[in-house]
């Protein structure tokens, strides 16, 4: 065994940690000499596994690796001590890029020093207990225990999690006792009896434009947005955000600001028309339309055009159908070129004011954390301003100047491009510029001018914030907020718009509407209800935390939906013909199956039923297992809806032996005793194509090297599709449109394929019934 394992063996890593490290080097370099620093700190050549539990969580999620020896001594001399203590620590280095860190302000951030006793942790488990003690004696143990802790992190931040779950569970136990019976049965879903009534009293809460987002786990998407207007500024008062700009003629321009829109909010979402928008971005449009929508104010649809090398007409029209599909309908439609001649203008003020430079530096120049200083940075304004004119006639070739802004951002990048030379047309502009502005110059100004009062983008935006707030008070122009929110990620997938681009041209995908993809078309396709989506949303929440999730809590949102709004009908995927050779004269030809048998009232559909039906492969075995409830020679079973049993008079197999065709007798269920099982089947059917899917990739992070190290595309599961073109299926669905869904009873959700025909129905497996307990 190396030095370095025996190190990370030193501080209580498993093996198998060990081996998973080793193979991440950056991870591994930084964690050694995360190691060998907190030795020197304290002295002790041996180290307790809770520190090295710690030293490993900051390795792993430090992203500024000069901030790693001080948060090491805060680790090695026990001033950082809990998770909770290392995650405020991580934010607050990554919030403070300034040096020196102050470390008072930091103590304080963290909890340094805060004790929590066991007495107070148990006084304030107590007073939580107490506030929930009327529901809790109701529901026992049924009682959502993530309340109770949630209510006590909040009131004791710094104490030990195990300690306050601990307490938690005591004091629970001395007020319910032990587990009864009752206790241990599963909970019951609410009573379908009070749906209807509690959705029409909630529906101005929880619909969008007639998309229905329902209460996920006690509150709806709309009720969370509410919640979130008592943590942000009022319009009016963004003076009172933390890092807001004041300037002498703030207080002037929020007035008047004020005075026009009355104290509306206004959002926009504004995504770069050269992708298809994907499920993180379901999020990003619910959160800037459902937060406008839930205050009462407006939301923008701005296309962020401003890159027209990567910029095509069926991006546009893909993102504004997806927003729609969504339930959400735009105040407006606008683009960042809408503006072009306008941010030029202010491009040139900005020159004047002395705050912007033409500079020569190349572009690999420019890269990297810590560039020079550009040599240009103090050229008069007035050859910068002849320069910025001339890049606007075409007088320099590409990557040959840029206009930069004079500041320095968050992370350290100094000098920000705000306009380059870009020799293609426009999408919309045509010819008419060469010259375009970058998303640092044009995304707040932007916001500006649409009188956004809060702009809302996802935390890897947190960099640009200062930037965002010192250009508008550098042109004396009024100043939205910007807040930040965590985006949202899946397991098992990639959506970036290269690497999708990637698995289409390399023939692992059809297009970026392959339903094994997340991008928004995909899900559409593959069946996902709109609907279903929101509330998979609403139950990620609308938290400041990067979320990253497991696709079975989107599939079990999808489940919700489609339970209450797919109709049923029977689909056979590996047909066994099956003949009943007793078939009595008189017998009823159509079977009437109720589209939702929880609820019959919600309608029903009738089907052939004639001597020749045909069952599914596995639904028989010609010997007995033990265990197998279906039929067998032995065993009969009955037939779901037809009111019939058969049992096997005659097995037929082929010249190889497989069984073809089964001869059976039927019987009324009145005249029999009631099978082990019923089974579905179909009749004169309909033939129709079936693709079932599977996750596209093998490992839940595709791009992380630690799990993938020679790239995504080595990590295609080669049987993420399975395509069935015998399938058959009930004439019921004889008459579905594109998208139509369905419950094949037995197999699946279902979605009608765009791929389907007269002569062929394709249908797409959008979720299984239940979740697949095989799956990781």
């Amino acid at each position: 065994m190396d030095d370095t394992s025996t190190l990370f063996l030193s501080v209580g890593l498993s093996e198998q940690k060990v081996k998973e490290t080793l193979k991440n080097t950056a991870l591994s370099t930084t964690l050694k000499n995360a190691i060998v620093q907190a030795r020197s700190v304290s002295g002790a050549a041996e180290m307790d596994k809770a520190t090295g539990t710690l030293l490993y969580s900051m390795a792993s999620r430090l992203k500024d690796s000069k901030r790693l020896v001080f948060l090491v001594e805060n680790i090695a001399q026990r001033k950082i001590t809990t998770e909770q203590q290392l995650a405020a620590a991580l934010e607050y280095v990554k919030t403070h890029p300034q040096d020196p860190i102050n470390q008072s302000e930091f103590n304080e951030a963290c909890g340094v020093g805060v004790v929590i006793t066991p007495e107070q942790i148990e006084d304030g488990v107590e007073s939580v207990i107490k506030k929930h003690k009327e529901q809790l004696e109701k529901e026992r143990y049924h009682f959502n225990m993530g309340l109770l802790m949630g209510d006590v992190r909040a009131a004791l931040k710094w104490a030990d999690g195990k300690a306050l779950k601990n307490e938690v569970d005591m004091q629970v136990l001395h007020l319910l006792g032990p587990k009864t019976e009752a206790d241990l049965e599963k909970k019951s879903k609410p009573q379908k009896i009070k749906a209807d009534n509690e959705v029409k009293a909630k529906n101005e809460e929880v619909t969008v434009n007639g998309v229905a987002t329902t209460p996920v786990e006690g509150k709806s998407l709309m009720e969370q947005l509410r919640g979130e207007a008592l943590k942000f500024h009022k319009p009016g008062e963004n003076y009172t955000t933390e890092g807001y700009v004041v300037t002498p003629n703030t207080m002037d321009l929020l007035k008047k600001h004020l005075e026009l829109f009355g104290g509306q909010i206004r959002t926009r979402f504004p995504p770069e028309p050269n992708g298809i928008l994907h499920i993180g971005h379901a999020k990003a449009i619910n959160f800037n339309f459902g937060y406008a929508k839930a205050n009462n104010g407006i939301c923008y649809l701005r296309y962020d055009d401003t890159n027209p090398e990567k910029e095509e007409e069926k991006y546009f029209t893909a993102i504004k159908d997806m927003v729609e599909w969504l339930g959400y309908t735009p105040y407006a439609v606008t683009h960042a070129s809408d503006n072009f001649q306008q941010l030029y203008d202010l491009a040139l003020d900005l020159i004047r004011r002395g705050h912007a430079y033409v500079c020569h530096q190349k572009g690999e120049e420019l890269k990297g954390h810590n560039p020079p200083p550009s040599p240009w940075r103090d050229r008069p304004i007035e050859e910068s301003l002849v320069l910025f004119e001339r890049m606007k006639k075409g007088m320099f070739a590409e990557g040959e100047v840029t206009l930069r802004m004079k500041m320095v951002m968050e992370d350290g990048k100094m000098d920000p491009v705000a306009y380059r030379i870009k020799y293609t047309a426009h999408h919309r502009t045509g010819d008419e510029w060469c010259i375009y502005p970058t998303y640092d110059y044009t995304h707040c100004l932007c916001d500006s001018i649409e009188n956004i009062t809060h702009s809302l983008c996802t935390k890897e935006f947190q960099a640009r914030r200062s930037s965002y707030y010192w250009l508008c008070n550098a042109l004396d122009l009024y100043c939205p907020v910007q807040w930040e929110y965590g985006r949202l990620n899946l397991t098992y997938t990639v959506v970036s718009k290269r690497k999708i681009i990637k698995l289409v041209e390399t023939g692992v995908v059809r297009d970026w509407d392959d339903p094994r993809l997340f991008t928004l078309t995909a899900l559409r396709r593959r069946g996902f209800p709109p609907e279903a989506i929101n509330n998979f949303c609403a139950r990620v929440g609308v938290t400041v935390s990067q979320t990253t999730t497991e696709p079975h809590l989107l599939e079990s949102c999808v489940r919700d939906v489609l339970n209450e709004t797919a109709p049923r009908a029977m689909a056979v995927l590996e047909p066994l013909k099956v003949t009943i050779v007793n078939f009595p004269e008189g017998t009823k030809s159509e079977v009437r199956v109720p589209d939702f048998p929880a609820n019959e009232a919600k309608g029903s559909h009738t089907v052939p039923f004639k001597s020749i039906i045909f069952i599914e492969q596995n639904d028989f075995k010609e010997v007995m297992e033990k265990g197998y409830k279906r039929l067998t020679p032995e065993q009969p079973v009955g037939l779901r809806h037809a009111g019939y049993i058969i049992s096997v008079k005659k097995v037929i197999k082929d010249a190889q032996g497989k069984v073809v065709e089964l001869e059976v007798n039927c019987c009324s269920t009145d005249a029999a005793e009631k099978p082990k099982a019923f089974i579905h089947w179909v009749s004169q059917p309909l033939k129709c194509e079936v693709r079932l899917y599977d996750r596209l990739f093998l490992h839940k992070h595709p791009e992380d090297p630690a799990e993938v190290p020679n790239g995504f595309l080595s990590d295609i599961n080669t049987n993420s599709m399975q395509v069935i073109n015998s399938a058959l299926v009930d004439m019921s669905v004889k008459g579905a449109q594109v998208l139509d869904k369905f419950q094949f009873e037995r197999v699946g959700y279902f979605s009608m394929d765009p791929d389907s025909t007269a002569d062929k129905l394709v249908f797409n497996r959008t979720v299984t019934l239940k979740e697949d307990p095989g799956k990781i």
